[in-house]
């Protein structure tokens, strides 16, 4: 093979490899459906593959993708939306018996190049709201810094 094809395959890789990798995985619940958000660097303008699943009693089952068959048993059960770089699964109806490990996977090619895991227990999942979601994707620096002007209309602090 050409050496240069070669190194343009070979960068072409590594552009997929690093645009595709999972930042965070969170679990919180909605009403009665726990929402599993999957945030993920996305630097690459090719098709991203993914796969949400549940591992429980050392079976994984396949919620919802690209990659593998969802099961018959969720397929009703989830709900999906996608932006740039964030892909939220909805799973309704949930129960002490959908607990376990979740994980969500980013693949190319049929290879993972990236996932996350969490661990959802029902009784340990917080509701999902804006102030929360704010406080778990922002840095506390950011936050303090939107948080500055409010501070000195209250006179909280001066200079």
């Amino acid at each position: 093979m050409n050496p240069a094809i070669s190194l343009i395959l070979l960068l072409t890789v590594l552009q997929v490899a690093s645009g595709q990798k999972v930042t965070s995985l969170t679990a919180c619940l909605v009403d009665q459906s726990l929402r599993l958000d999957c945030r993920h660097e996305n630097t690459t303008s090719l098709p991203i593959q993914y796969e949400f699943s549940l591992t429980r009693d050392s079976k994984k089952h396949v919620l919802f993708g690209t990659v593998g068959v969802p099961e018959h048993t969720y397929r009703s059960r989830t709900n999906f939306t996608s932006k740039y770089n964030i892909k939220v699964l909805y799973l309704s109806g949930f129960t002490t018996k959908d607990e376990g490990m979740y994980t969500c996977e980013l693949h190319v090619s049929s290879q993972t190049f990236s996932n996350k895991k969490v661990s959802v227990i029902r009784d340990k999942l917080v509701k999902c709201g804006g102030i929360s979601l704010l406080a778990q994707d922002t840095s506390w620096l950011l936050l303090s810094l939107l948080s500055l002007p409010f501070l000195f209309a209250m006179d909280f602090i001066s200079f």
